[in-house]
């Protein structure tokens, strides 16, 4: 082969390879996963259910995170997949979101009058599928709720206390259960319950005798009563400088 043949064959080559290049589609970067509030929606048993997830904007994946499962209050039931996010500890993330640094989870309960432990497969199929979709340290599941929720903290908490690393129930009742059978449940995890002393629709003695019950069975339990306030204690629970690091710091 001529030196000359030499020369255009490298010419050539090199030609080809950069028109190549320049026809190739541009390589797709990696996809980064959603932060804020994302609206999800779950089926079972035929039936679509209402939730949201809250990612942190500092998410990463290559570590575990704690994650907050939060039950909302009669108000916000309904079939719309938003109002549970504006009223509780959604709200104290929207103002605060340096606070939580975790993943959260806020399922809609879409029946007004009926209880949460009525919706308790919708709520752990969440909790599973949230678990399976995110780097979540399972020794870290956080589960609170206000009013209804509170509730529903008490029962769902009671149900399952494999799964929770602490609860904090706010203004929450027990019935039908009673705070004895809540109290064997739960006796084996950290509580920090709050309620506001002036509270008209559930009076803040609910909160006393469960927590009474909690600690009579050997129990770890908290209770904060906020004089003069009504019912929406939560603003000010959610608001508590100790919370998030108290939560976010409790293992199974």
């Amino acid at each position: 082969m001529t030196l000359h043949t030499l020369i255009s064959l490298v010419v050539t080559t090199s030609a080809l390879s950069l028109l190549a290049a320049c026809a190739a589609p541009a390589r797709a970067p990696a996809a980064e996963t959603a932060t804020g509030f994302i609206l999800r929606r779950i089926e079972i048993g035929g039936q679509g259910y209402d939730y949201a997830v809250y990612v942190p904007r500092g998410y990463d994946a290559s570590r575990a995170w704690p994650l907050v499962v939060f039950l909302h209050g009669s108000g916000e039931s309904g079939t719309d997949g938003q109002k549970m996010i504006v009223q509780g500890i959604g709200s104290n993330v929207l103002w605060n979101a340096s606070r939580w640094p975790c993943v959260m989870v806020m399922p809609q309960k879409p029946v007004q009058k009926a209880q949460w432990e009525a919706y308790d497969e919708v709520v752990m199929s969440i909790v599973d599928r949230t678990t399976r979709e995110y780097t979540i340290d399972e020794d870290r599941i956080v589960l609170t709720g206000l009013s209804q929720g509170g509730h529903g903290t008490w029962t769902i908490g009671a149900a399952h206390p494999e799964v929770w690393s602490a609860l904090v129930p706010i203004c929450g009742y027990p019935e039908p259960m009673t705070p004895e059978a809540i109290a064997a449940g739960v006796k084996g995890i950290p509580v920090w319950c709050f309620h506001g002393e002036a509270d008209d629709v559930v009076p803040a003695e609910k909160s006393r005798t469960v927590v009474g019950a909690i600690i009579a069975a050997g129990g770890e339990a908290r209770l904060t009563v906020y004089p003069g306030v009504n019912h929406g204690s939560w603003d000010r629970a959610y608001g508590e400088a100790e919370l998030p690091g108290w939560m976010l710091s409790q293992k199974k």
